[in-house]
């Protein structure tokens, strides 16, 4: 089921009935979703709801997020939790396991690599200034990881493969989107600021997805677990990144769907979208979550967004010693 984005500056959710509703702040309703078909609701910027929305929202289990115009998380709200406080238990044991996170990181981590290398030879193949030797050096650094003997080290692997597959990604705009490097807190151009706003959306995804399995998502494997930081959801988050986010950049980019004058730029050097580009940003996001890959667990065509379910599902039987080892979703 899809989630619901709510982005209309002073727009509210109501409920009617079994559904809810999107209502202006001229009271005109924009939007009417039969409440069945809503599997996570977030709220961009200035936009309220009803109590009697947010009772429906949390009955039918139905989380729903509060984030800035930026994509930052201000909040989260969730229906109770399934209070399997043992498989938590297992979970916290597990994370202090040093063994058990390098052996899952190490998959997380390949997952990443070998999606970014994939998404790398098609971009590659549309540009030739980008030589075979490039796309060489993740693979590089996916031999390295194999061979990784702490987290630390692991972590050093990743992010000299990630800095290689950047550098790529960046060669794959048109011009005008071009960046120097991968820059957070703030992002300091449109292409860092559609990238940060895209994992945040996509990190909230996976949180839900944990909670529906019953994990915590602030429990870090490869991640180090910081105040605050869904630690766990950004471990899931890696293997997608290049898959979701960063080929919807290619493709709003390359196909004009926005252009640079849709975003504007802070003093401070962030960028977030203008409202009806965030809008086409959001509808094309969404679009890229429902669309439907064949999953090797599930052995059918399912949802990207379904995938984050049943990822955070196998891990939680590793986390309970009911499968061997974690296999991340790799893309063809």
């Amino acid at each position: 089921m899809p989630t619901l984005y709510v982005t209309e500056t002073g727009a509210r959710l109501e409920k009617e009935y079994k559904r809810i509703l999107i209502v202006s702040k001229d009271d005109e309703i924009l939007q009417n979703v039969p409440l069945a078909h809503i599997n996570d609701a977030v709220l961009v910027g200035n936009v309220g709801i009803t109590t009697p929305a947010m009772l429906s929202l949390l009955e039918a289990g139905v989380s729903f997020s509060i984030v800035s115009r930026m994509g930052k998380l201000l909040g989260r709200l969730l229906p109770p939790s399934q209070g399997n406080i043992f498989l938590r238990h297992k979970q916290y044991r597990r994370s202090e396991d040093e063994a058990f996170c390098l052996n899952i990181a190490k998959d997380i981590v390949l997952g990443k690599l070998k999606n970014q290398r994939t998404f790398a030879r098609r971009i590659s193949r549309a540009n030739p200034n980008i030589l075979a030797e490039d796309v060489d050096k993740i693979s590089a650094a996916i031999k390295q990881v194999e061979g990784a003997s702490d987290l630390n080290a692991l972590r050093g692997h990743e992010g000299i493969g990630a800095k290689v597959y950047f550098d790529i990604l960046r060669m794959g705009l048109p011009a005008e989107w071009h960046f120097e490097k991968r820059t957070r807190r703030p992002p300091k151009d449109p292409s860092n600021a559609l990238l940060s706003f895209g994992y945040s959306l996509l990190t909230q995804n996976m949180m839900t997805a944990l909670e529906i399995v019953g994990l915590d998502p602030y429990d870090g494997i490869f991640h180090a677990d910081v105040y605050g930081r869904p630690a766990l959801a950004l471990d899931l988050v890696e293997e997608f990144r290049s898959l979701i986010v960063d080929s919807l950049l290619i493709t709003l980019t390359k196909k004009r769907i926005l252009t640079i004058s849709d975003l504007v730029a802070e003093p401070n050097g962030a960028a977030y979208l203008k409202p009806h580009a965030l809008k086409k940003f959001l509808s094309q996001y969404n679009a890229r979550l429902q669309s439907e890959v064949i999953h090797p667990k599930a052995q059918r065509a399912i949802s990207y967004q379904k995938c984050f379910e049943v990822q955070a599902r196998q891990l939680r039987y590793v986390i309970e010693g009911k499968a061997e080892s974690y296999q991340p979703f790799l893309t063809r």
